[in-house]
């Protein structure tokens, strides 16, 4: 039991680091500032559902497209460790990383909630490696776990994102900044966990 709440909590964390619901409540707010209050809410529930689908699709399937591409998990571990520590490394400077750019504009003017809300804000390719690592590493358990987290993730990153002028009101761009920092260091230190324990995994199956 010990264990299961032990890996929960560290899935959530990941998730919530990679995710940074609050930092991000600012990114929603500077696209949907001329929006209405009806509009806002539309377009924050349509950018978490989307970010979930995705996030389950490669949850469910995640095993298979290894397979169907002759993927292996330690070689994922690695190469998604990377990238969320990419993440993390930009985000402990200040930076929106380029793999979560919210400034990149959609090529075909879709809805904000789509691009760059969605995809790749929430959903972006350090989300997936996140997910991707937590369900493919065992049974109906983690996958279970993996999806409850990210699912609590959506509802905070939703009241987060209708609550976006008063937290930026209080926390300022000055606590926005020290957050954004902080959820760095923990993601630099998740990526790096992922790179280490590819590079265990590839070395023992040797």
């Amino acid at each position: 039991m010990d264990n299961l709440v032990g890996h929960s909590i560290s899935v959530f964390l990941a998730f919530f680091a990679v995710m940074n619901p609050i930092a991000n409540a600012a990114v929603f707010v500077g696209l949907t500032g001329e929006e209405d209050v009806g509009s806002r809410k539309r377009i924050a529930l349509k950018s978490v559902l989307t970010a979930f689908v995705i996030i389950l699709f490669f949850c469910v399937l995640g095993k298979t497209i290894f397979e169907l591409f002759g993927i292996t998990l330690p070689a994922f571990r690695i190469t998604g460790g990377v990238l969320i520590f990419l993440v993390g490394y930009h985000m402990l400077h200040g930076k929106p990383s380029t793999l979560h750019d919210p400034n990149r504009e959609s090529p075909d003017g879709s809805s904000v909630a789509i691009s760059p809300l969605a995809i790749p804000v929430l959903a972006g390719p350090g989300t997936i490696a996140t997910a991707v690592n937590y369900s493919a590493t065992g049974g109906h358990v983690q996958y279970l776990v993996t999806i409850a987290a990210f699912s609590a993730l959506c509802v905070i990153t939703y009241a987060a994102f209708l609550s976006g002028d008063r937290l930026v009101r209080i926390l300022g761009t000055g606590g926005m900044d020290v957050i954004t920092r902080l959820m760095g260091l923990i993601l630099a230190v998740v990526g790096t966990q992922m790179l280490i324990q590819g590079i265990h995994d590839a070395k023992g199956s040797f």
